[in-house]
């Protein structure tokens, strides 16, 4: 594998494995699930971890360490672990860092998987959970118990857009020699570097802005390397590893990724600085408008808002229903991070299995649509929302 020498852009291009004899300029795909050994010493070695040498495509592969060796490079992590899915990134960090008995504090305004899974299953297991309100930090500390072991954190979250301060849970957490996990799905490293700010470790669902096309599934936790030999150890044992097809894949699409959130970025606030005051719409939110409730934490910790904006129908769920009707371009789908712009209903779709209460509670109202902003002209994208929102009265 090639240096990391470069800065993280550069890097998200130039990491490559190793050339074989071929002199191939493109990683080529290893579709292998073992690999090796010249000689029953070098087997033993391997399997010794005294060689850095692969065993099998569900401990390490090359196409997934190019892979896992970018996001590195991209988070200014010392090591990270690729998986299946977004969310067995979140399960691998909560189950290989918690035991029986600890307990957990997250953030209420969560993405519904995670909240499924802090909700119903860390129980199973003996792991105990509070929320915080993530509009309010200053309230974790007392939530912090002898047991207390990890403190979870969306920023910004999903779907809502509430953003928090990485830096003071970071002091909390050091404070109370706590491990803080940040989910930066939504902004990417190209716009967020947690560790930065004091996170331990992050997650990615790399589904989302990592592939930017919507064709593949993937995860990833990076971090401190005490922490992720951890969550390697449990992963390797349990399974979830990314395929090597896909990590071939989020590679290539990591050459692209400061490029299309640059664009994404930039038309995801065209479109929000359009629908701003629009008679059908109660508000409009998106990090980098100056009405946006932690406009001040997003300019401190993001470079750029990402391309998500979600806004609030006057009409509620019938208004809803005939928006989504009636757009003409923007996709139907639970999916974002697409190069196609996409519309959503979180109240039906990804957070459905919350009762009204706990919808309530993170902010998602019968109304709320998201807009995944894609990659086509910002007016068009504008002008199909427009007209939409004429229909939905």
């Amino acid at each position: 594998m090639e240096k990391n020498q470069y800065r993280p852009e550069t890097n998200a291009v130039r990491i490559q494995t190793e050339k074989t004899w071929q002199m191939e300029h493109s990683t080529p795909l290893f579709l292998t699930s073992s690999f090796t050994y010249d000689s029953a010493e070098e087997m033993r070695a391997t399997f010794a971890d005294e060689t850095d040498n692969n065993i099998y495509s569900r401990f390490s592969n090359p196409n997934v360490d190019e892979f896992v060796q970018k996001v590195c490079s991209l988070e200014g992590a010392e090591a990270g672990y690729a998986t299946a899915s977004g969310m067995s990134a979140v399960f691998a960090s909560f189950m290989a860092l918690m035991n029986a008995g600890d307990h957990l504090i997250s953030a209420s305004s969560i993405f519904g998987s995670t909240h499924t899974v802090i909700t119903k299953f860390l129980h199973k297991w003996g792991i105990q959970y509070s929320y915080f309100d993530i509009n309010k930090p200053e309230t974790v500390e007392a939530l912090i118990k002898p047991n207390t072991k990890m403190i979870f954190v969306e920023t910004p979250s999903n779907p809502g857009l509430e953003i928090v301060d990485i830096s003071l849970l970071a002091k909390i957490a050091d404070k109370h020699n706590l491990i803080l996990n940040v989910d930066n799905c939504f902004a990417t490293p190209v716009l967020q570097r947690p560790i930065e700010d004091g996170a331990h470790i992050v997650t990615h669902s790399a589904t989302k802005w990592m592939d930017g096309q919507g064709r593949v599934l993937g995860g990833a936790v990076v971090g401190k390397k005490e922490l992720i030999k951890e969550i390697h150890a449990f992963c390797r044992s349990t399974g979830p590893a990314m395929s090597p097809f896909n990590a071939w894949v989020l590679s290539k699409s990591l050459e692209t990724l400061h490029i299309r959130m640059a664009r994404h970025s930039e038309s995801a606030l065209t479109l929000a600085k359009g629908l701003e005051g629009n008679a059908n719409i109660t508000w409009v939110k998106y990090p980098m408008l100056e009405s946006h409730p932690q406009y001040a934490i997003a300019k401190k910790q993001m470079s750029g808002g990402g391309g998500i904006v979600c806004f609030e129908l006057k009409g509620g769920l019938q208004s809803g229903t005939r928006f989504l009707d009636a757009l003409k371009m923007l996709t139907l789908t639970a999916n974002l991070g697409d190069s196609r712009s996409i519309a959503s209903h979180p109240a039906s779709t990804t957070h459905a299995k919350l009762t009204d209460e706990e919808r309530a509670k993170v902010g998602i109202t019968s109304g709320m649509i998201r807009i995944s902003v894609g990659l086509e002209n910002a007016q068009d994208i504008l002008e199909d929302i427009l007209q939409a929102l004429e229909q939905s009265k």
